[in-house]
């Protein structure tokens, strides 16, 4: 074969070559649909999230956000996710989580485990623990504003039990 007919060969076929790796990429799941795939709802991360990395086997995971992102939350809560937030992810099950806080009374707490139970998310700051429905999660907040974006209340409002049960 003449070089010439391998050139023509290589760029015909290299648009195909483009477009099927352009593809793969495109088809790599979210970080949303990652956590949905440890049965987590997506909105235990805010809107933004711009990429993650996961360790399938040791379940490490951390999510990237272009920057740090804060909200309120049923006006009583202010939660707060650094640009990046880690921890270990399993079925159920959120631990040794960074980057992530609440804000209860007048102190910042990190909270450092979500577990699903059944319906109910339970979110620990290490000492004390709450349970919120999960059907809360279902939406993801948006840096700023939360749920509550434009002045628009959306049908999912955040009902909560405060952080009183312990360990």
């Amino acid at each position: 074969m003449s070089f010439t007919a391998i050139f023509t060969l290589f760029l015909i076929l290299s648009p195909l070559v483009t477009s099927s790796s352009l593809s793969f990429t495109d088809n790599l799941p979210t970080a949303y649909e990652i956590i949905a795939g440890y049965n987590f709802p997506i909105g235990i991360l805010p809107k933004g999230v711009t990429g993650y990395k996961l360790d399938k086997t040791t379940g490490e995971f951390s999510a990237f956000l272009n920057g740090s992102c804060s909200f309120s939350v049923e006006g009583s809560y202010q939660l707060y996710y650094k640009s990046t937030i880690s921890g270990y992810i399993s079925d159920n099950r959120l631990t040794s989580l960074s980057g992530v806080s609440v804000k209860v009374l007048f102190f910042w707490l990190n909270i450092v485990e979500v577990i699903r139970n059944g319906d109910e998310l339970d979110l620990s700051v290490g000492i004390a623990s709450a349970s919120f429905p999960i059907d809360n999660f279902y939406e993801c907040p948006q840096c700023g504003c939360g749920l509550n974006c434009n002045n628009v209340e959306l049908a999912t409002k955040l009902r909560s039990n405060p952080f009183v049960s312990s360990f």
